[in-house]
């Protein structure tokens, strides 16, 4: 049983706040959400997902979101991800108010406001990276990327800006895992969204890649991004700026990062104490 202890929030004061946003970054919420409950009914039986749940996220921040198996964290995310509704409760979206939408509506809220990064990179496989980059912007229905030249630039932009500019025709099969999840991570910028939604992005990567996937986000997220990862990963969660840790449809904790590590600062010493020869493809 979670007793009223377990349910105590401990929340960021204001100067730890900013702390947890990118340097220059306006502190304006991208994200309000206020007694957000979500309940499944199987048969007679209603099961609450999520006990409402109140949650600013700022712009700028990179969150990680952690809790065990059954603890509400994927429910958490696909209704940020506006890919499910609540029951209750109200949510905002960069000032839009969700709660309430259409599927429709749903839809193009997410193009364009939304990127999503999966653990299965979810990439087509006999489809180059530069053309599985472009696709969400052939899915925008209000046609603001109605220039085809103009849709392959902002895809191989967004492939440059995550190290892949020599790698445009490469499919899938022909990059390693760290290199695909790249593809997938400029595939959820090309459109250039508010936030960043990241669903367990290094589950299917090994360490050295996993720094590698995580260093490009604090990277992306130095030049202004507002990031959140779900993650069951401890050492993962370092990264972020701000850990939330949900238990039972709750959120229990809510405190920036103590000790932050520096991904790329990782990534070095690991390449200094790796013997010449010994590297893997990123």
């Amino acid at each position: 049983m979670t007793t009223m202890a377990d349910q105590t929030i401990m929340s960021p004061s204001p100067a730890q706040a900013a702390s947890s946003r990118a340097p220059g970054a306006t502190g304006k919420p991208v994200i309000e959400i206020a007694g957000v409950t979500k309940v499944y009914t199987m048969g007679d039986n209603k099961v609450f997902a999520l006990h409402g749940v109140d949650l600013t996220v700022e712009n700028g921040e990179m969150i990680a979101i952690m809790g065990s198996s059954g603890s509400g964290k994927s429910t958490l995310m696909n209704i940020l991800g506006c890919l499910d509704t609540p029951t209750a409760g109200s949510y905002h979206l960069d000032g839009i108010r969700v709660d309430g939408m259409s599927r429709n509506q749903l839809a193009d809220l997410r193009n364009h406001k939304l990127g999503f990064v999966f653990q299965g990179f979810n990439l087509l496989a006999r489809t180059s990276a530069l053309d599985n980059v472009e696709l969400p912007l052939l899915y925008d229905r209000e046609g603001r990327w109605k220039d085809g030249k103009t849709m392959r630039r902002m895809a191989v932009a967004a492939l440059e800006r995550v190290g892949l500019g020599e790698r445009l025709d490469h499919h899938p099969s022909e990059l390693s895992g760290g290199q695909q999840q790249r593809v997938a991570i400029a595939r959820a910028l090309v459109t250039q969204p508010t936030l960043l939604l990241a669903d367990e992005p290094t589950g299917n990567l090994d360490s050295h890649t996993t720094i590698e996937v995580m260093a490009l986000f604090q990277e992306l997220n130095d030049a202004g991004i507002t990031l959140l990862i779900v993650t069951h990963e401890p050492e993962v969660a370092q990264y972020a700026r701000r850990i939330i840790e949900l238990r039972d449809g709750r959120v229990i904790r809510d405190h920036p990062v103590e000790g932050r590590r520096d991904a790329a600062a990782d990534l070095e010493k690991i390449l200094g104490d790796t013997p010449a020869g010994e590297e893997d493809a990123a």
